[in-house]
């Protein structure tokens, strides 16, 4: 007998995985698929996630996708169902995954007569699944017209989803610089090169860069380190951030910018550089079309709320570029105060497993 939906999610977020190590969830959702095993055929593309196919005439696909991977953060919500490592679904991502399960269970139980493509993730956090999913050409063995996601947020009340039409998830590119110097004592500094004065001198010029006010945009950065003792003059230094931004072309644009400042420091200090990208999310846009069907469609059962864009990344972003897509916000707050995302106490309740799964029958009963 195969688990239900919420003993999915209980198992998941017992035993979380981080991005890529996902076996023993790929393995999970496998097994308590088989059940099934006459009327879907199962993908694995990649070592993790899954993409199962149910096909029952000629038309098209729909594809519904959850991502199934977890965070590196120590759980604090001492629920009963806490996770047994040191990692976390505090992403909600054990919240889509058992979504999706229970949406496939009923699809194929119920004999729909759609074709599904139902895409377990790997790879959401870093690395960006979505993409290395597309890579291995699975997904273009397919006619797929239309592709659905969710992700979970305490920020709306339970019952409700949230959408916009357009761009909902930023565009959302790690970058990572260092800059290269001349170790010495600091009693004599003038034998050494202060890596750290270069990325001093480029803060100030990135203050001075000017931005345009109407265009939503952020250059944050949330780490830096230099040096490796108190009287060594730092021959390396080191930022990580992260470029946000409503259209990849910006954040390209800016990217190069960032490239001409750290040649101009180079040509007037000595300090060498190196810059790199390292995760890079298109922005997630939601097509109209969809987003009008749905929300006429959502009325009926839950508070449908328009969201606007948020400044979050999604790899989701890579799928909404290649079709067209719909994404929403599934609501899990309950009137209190809210943890949010990639905190150690975010745990939305069982509740929402469900409510994932009456959103995703209310999009295929719109088709």
């Amino acid at each position: 007998m195969s688990l239900t939906a919420v003993e999915l999610r209980h198992l998941l977020h017992q035993n979380p995985e981080l991005s890529f190590e996902e076996y023993a969830t790929t393995r999970a959702i496998a097994e308590n698929l088989s059940e099934f095993s006459a009327r879907i055929k199962v993908h694995a593309p990649l070592e993790t996630g899954l993409v199962v196919e149910y096909h029952v005439n000629s038309g098209p696909y729909l594809l519904f996708r959850a991502d199934i991977d977890a965070l590196p953060l120590e759980e604090k919500t001492g629920c009963q169902f806490s996770s047994n490592n040191a990692f976390m679904h505090a992403c909600g991502h054990d919240v889509h995954t058992a979504a999706l399960y229970g949406f496939l269970k009923y699809a194929v139980g119920a004999h729909v007569d759609k074709n599904i493509l139902f895409l377990f993730q790997p790879g959401e956090e870093t690395g960006g699944g979505a993409q290395r999913i597309m890579d291995t050409g699975i997904l273009k063995r397919f006619n797929i017209s239309a592709a659905f996601s969710t992700h979970v947020t305490d920020e709306y009340p339970a019952g409700s989803i949230a959408s916009n039409p357009g761009v909902l998830f930023a565009s959302a590119r790690e970058v990572d610089i260092e800059f290269f110097g001349k170790s010495s004592h600091i009693a004599f500094p003038e034998k050494g090169i202060n890596a750290f004065n270069g990325l001093r001198m480029f803060l100030d010029m990135i203050d001075a860069v000017p931005q345009n006010e109407a265009i939503p945009f952020i250059f944050g950065i949330g780490k830096i380190s230099a040096g490796c003792v108190r009287n060594i003059v730092p021959a390396s230094a080191r930022l990580e951030g992260s470029i946000r931004t409503l259209s990849s072309k910006l954040s390209d644009d800016f990217y190069e910018t960032l490239g001409r400042i750290l040649d101009s420091i180079k040509t007037r200090t000595a300090i060498n550089y190196s810059i790199k990208t390292g995760s890079f999310y298109p922005e997630v846009k939601v097509d109209e079309a969809l987003y009008s069907q749905i929300k006429k469609a959502a009325s009926d059962k839950f508070n449908f709320i328009v969201s606007g864009y948020k400044m979050t990344g999604e790899d989701f972003g890579f799928i909404s570029r290649e079709y067209p897509s719909f994404m929403f916000w599934l609501g899990t707050g309950g009137g209190q105060t809210s943890a949010g995302l990639h905190n150690p106490m975010f745990l939305p309740g069982d509740e929402s497993v469900q409510n994932g799964i009456e959103a995703f029958k209310m999009i295929l009963n719109s088709f």
